[in-house]
């Protein structure tokens, strides 16, 4: 046989291809692109590729108002959605929402002056940006922030820019709505022009909603005269569309049952882990430490082996919770989709510029229950626009009424803790609400957003294994029937009940997939991401601290007690520990009650257990009044030897008193005015003596 040579090589591979593909009509190839496989593959995958340069974005999808939001829970993202369809539907704006750590600032000096930039911001922990808006703040707030075009603050590179800004922080938190004030500032400084006044929801006053609805409507006002804009009657325009694919049963290998992206879905999860990508971590050890009545608490060890993940006591881990079957079957059966929640549906962006909330296709049921936020608070604005699609004239008067009427909104709805489904049900429970559109569903109501509990163990002591201490939630409200239920503490219950033997956990009446999409959590796992935070110890041992942390509050102090136990055990210098724990009564709710007293043998006499058992006398006794009990004490400790000092627990009242008590407690101490004492504390908290780990 003649030898081929290079030519006939290439001549037969071309005859096969084509062969190839005549018979096989391009199956190997022409395999249907997945639209989510590169924005949800992992944590950074959604960011590949993608241009970083608002303007060039901003002019591609021919838009001329950009609202940026800095969100850590999803309230942020939620009010820019809705001021993008706002802006949209009543005013004609071509409008698009944008995540901060999305763009590049530099190119800011070349804004056009026929654009707006609206920012909405939220405020985290201590007055720091929340993790989606850290780059952005650096660098408007930097010293030397440097624009594509220079120019210092002195010649107003931004003097181009109209901006809008509005804040959401907590008056329990000493810097209340320091993101937008900080911000507001630094724009102003470099020229910018802001219209409307700069707006600040507290959700410590429990006004959030209603102060982000006053502030907007004379902002829109303002807005419509400088861009020269004209009101029309807003109607509602998708901006999503919802498609049942009848070609897909829900268990298409490609259809998205509650993975969170798509190598969950291909089974072949990787990291790196944060809060675009959960760890499913297997739950080493869980069980209860009290349980009454009214509550119980859970304490779960996490294992985190082998995932690249770590943390430093101190820090937070975030559960990635699912809505209880009980809720999900309420929803979907309201809307009339009960009989459909199996049916496979794509959701799609019907602008370049909408980001699509969970991968799809997936299902009515998958969507409801992984991705939606579902038992969240209602907002007046969303029941507004839910009443053009009421099932007939009676209860779309009422969802009007409900909606336009503040008074009778807090009568009926926020005052009772109704979520979305519960107030359709409200209105008219005898009729199917399927007139709804599911896409508005989607844009009104917030994604799941992870639940975050300061870890209560020492990356020192179990540096694979993470612990968490919850207590189960519950408010009962007064003159309802229902009792409203944590979505995550229920859940975590439910996986602790799996566990410990039980097939079919039902805490509370409440049920869960547990086992997860296609049973990748097979009852015993949790999707988990680690979030670093600045309440640490000292990096020295032998500095004392001061403690203070009444009921769970007392979760990170279990991980600083156990890290200085080690310590001591390990012959190094550790200095005074001291702890004020509260709860209601000893023989009820004190927790590691049993594992104080090896911590205390292990650190000797620089260890300090303070208790306050607020129901074992008649007049109720918490841990500030203990603190003041122990004034000499606490002021020698953190005056002579600057020890450092940390609180954690409830923001509202107790870390508060805490607070006002310490600067009490110094001013009488060391004999000086109450306005200087106020001055100490606020140093301390600036330099890092004190530290708050605080929830609201």
């Amino acid at each position: 046989m003649a030898q081929l040579d290079t030519l006939d090589l290439v001549v037969l591979a071309v005859l096969l291809i084509g062969a190839t593909a005549y018979f096989t009509k391009g199956t190997y190839w022409g395999v249907p692109k997945d639209p989510y496989a590169g924005a949800y593959a992992n944590g950074n995958a959604s960011k590949a590729g993608k241009s970083r340069n608002i303007l060039e974005k901003m002019d591609e999808s021919a838009k001329n108002c950009v609202i940026f939001y800095g969100s850590q829970t999803g309230t942020a993202e939620d009010y820019a959605s809705r001021l993008a369809k706002e802006g949209s539907s009543r005013f004609g704006l071509k409008t698009m929402v944008a995540d901060l750590e999305d763009y590049d600032y530099e190119n800011l000096d070349t804004f056009p002056d026929d654009k707006v930039a609206m920012f909405v911001l939220a405020t985290y922990g201590e007055g720091e940006p929340t993790d989606n808006a850290v780059d952005f703040y650096e660098f408007v707030m930097g010293e030397e922030t440097a624009f594509s075009n220079g120019g210092t603050a002195e010649e107003k590179p931004l003097s181009n820019l109209k901006f809008v800004a509005f804040g959401l922080g907590n008056n329990t938190y000493e810097h209340y709505n320091s993101m937008v004030r900080r911000v507001n500032t630094a724009l102003l400084k470099f020229g910018a022009v802001r219209i409307g006044e700069a707006g600040e929801g507290d959700d410590g006053a429990g006004t959030m909603e209603e102060d982000f609805l006053a502030w907007k409507e004379p902002m829109w006002v303002e807005l419509t005269e400088k861009m020269g804009l004209e009101e029309r009657e807003s109607v509602y325009e998708p901006v999503f569309s919802v498609t049942e694919r009848d070609d897909l049963s829900a268990d298409a290998n490609e259809v998205y049952l509650g993975e969170p992206n798509k190598n969950h879905l291909e089974g072949k999860s990787k990291g790196p882990y944060n809060s675009h990508n959960p760890y499913i971590a297997p739950i080493a050890e869980s069980r209860e430490i009290f349980t009454v009545q009214d509550r119980n608490c859970l304490h779960m060890e996490i294992d985190i082996s082998g995932s690249n993940l770590s943390y430093q006591t101190g820090d937070h881990v975030a559960v990635w919770p699912t809505n209880a079957g009980k809720e999900v079957d309420r929803f979907l059966d309201i809307l009339g989709l009960a009989d459909k929640r199996h049916t496979v549906i794509s959701v799609k962006g019907l602008d370049p510029t909408a980001r699509v909330p969970f991968p799809t296709p997936t299902t009515y049921d998958a969507a409801v229950r992984y991705h939606m936020e579902i038992c969240g608070p209602v907002s007046r604005q969303f029941v507004s626009s839910l009443a053009a699609f009421a099932p007939d004239e009676t209860s779309k008067a009422e969802m009007t009424k409900i909606g336009n009427d503040k008074d009778y909104f807090h009568d009926k709805v926020s005052s009772q803790y109704l979520n979305i489904a519960q107030v359709l049900e409200s209105v008219d429970k005898s009729q199917k609400w399927s007139n709804i559109p599911f896409s508005i569903m989607i844009e009104g109501i917030n994604k799941i957003q992870p639940r975050y509990y300061s870890i209560s163990s020492s990356s020192l002591v179990q540096k694979n294994k993470i612990s968490i201490t919850a207590v189960v939630e519950e408010i009962r409200v007064a003159g309802a029937e229902h009792v409203v239920k944590g979505v995550t503490t229920n859940y975590l219950l439910a996986l602790k009940q799996k566990q410990h033997g039980d097939p079919n956990p039902d805490p509370h009446g409440l049920t869960y997939a547990i086992t997860g999409p296609r049973n990748k959590y097979d009852g015993i796992h949790v999707p988990v991401h680690v979030r670093h935070s600045n309440f640490k110890l000292p990096s020295d041992p032998s500095k004392p601290i001061i403690m203070v942390g009444p009921g769970s509050g007392v979760a990170p102090f279990r991980g600083f007690v156990q890290e200085r136990a080690a310590q001591a055990s390990a012959g190094e210098k550790v200095g005074k520990t001291v702890l004020f724990f509260g709860c209601r009564r000893n023989t009820e709710d004190f927790l590691y009650k049993d594992e104080w007293d090896k911590f205390a043998a292990d650190l000797g006499s620089s260890f300090e257990l303070i208790t306050a058992f607020s129901r074992e006398q008649s007049q109720k006794i918490y841990v500030q009044h203990r603190l003041k009990e122990n004034a000499k004490e606490v002021n020698d400790l953190l005056q002579n030897q600057k020890a450092n000092f940390y609180v954690c627990g409830d923001a509202a009242n107790m870390a508060r008193e805490v607070s006002n008590n310490l600067v009490q407690i110094i001013s009488e101490e060391r004999g000086i005015p109450v306005e200087k004492s106020e001055e100490v504390v606020k140093s301390m908290r600036s330099s890092g003596q004190y530290q708050e780990d605080v929830w609201s």
